[in-house]
């Protein structure tokens, strides 16, 4: 794994700042603001749960600005449905064969996955900041193409990183340890392969 970004921070080592300016992963929000996060069948392992939450706690005390973006709606939305998926299957013993059966034949239980949605996001709208350089036109689809052939992330995360730039952001909170691979970023993250990797390539930051 090549460190391209600026650096790595280990937020189970560092003590968020009332300067600091965030800008806060969907995988991070996920973990904070749904409790059922850890009863699907992929779960998110204790560090996960545990570190981040703790840091983003530690972040909103310390009046750091912690930003956020639209897109995390639909991957918060994609990762919530798919848990109470796997729970209604394992609690009714049922084999659907995917999640669109589940949406079209269970109101009452969609009705529950739509209220967990709405209670994540507005967790998410009281403490992230909105981006305000979400718009994709032709200008952006082309810079974020070219992300996508030259650092190692996915196609979700070129549109995140233009946004974040033209914001001018630095500081990403985030347990992707692809992003490691972005220029220009901090990355500040408890993924501990990213952080051993950052100690041997010299790009480790203690704050």
């Amino acid at each position: 794994m090549n460190i391209g970004a600026l650096g790595v921070v280990d937020i189970t080592d560092d003590t968020p700042l009332e300067d600091d300016v965030f800008f806060v992963d969907s995988n991070v929000w996920f973990w904070l603001t749904y409790e059922r996060a850890s009863l699907g069948n992929s779960k998110p392992l204790p560090y996960q749960v545990k570190d981040y939450p703790e840091y983003i706690d530690a972040a909103f005390l310390s009046e750091s600005k912690m930003y956020r973006s639209g897109l995390s709606l639909s991957e918060l939305s994609h990762q919530i449905e798919k848990v109470e998926y796997d729970i209604f299957c394992a609690t009714h013993s049922l084999n659907m064969p995917n999640k669109k059966s589940f949406r079209r034949n269970y109101p009452i239980e969609r009705a529950n996955v739509v209220e967990q949605i709405e209670l994540a996001w507005l967790q998410v709208k009281q403490m992230g900041i909105p981006l305000e350089s979400e718009i994709i036109n032709e200008q952006v689809t082309d810079l974020a193409l070219n992300r996508f052939q030259n650092q190692l992330i996915d196609g979700y995360d070129i549109f995140l990183m233009e946004f974040i730039k033209s914001s001018g952001i630095v500081n990403v909170i985030s347990d992707d340890g692809d992003l490691a691979s972005v220029p220009g970023i901090k990355l500040f993250t408890a993924n501990r392969t990213v952080i051993e990797e950052a100690i041997l390539q010299g790009k480790l930051i203690e704050r």
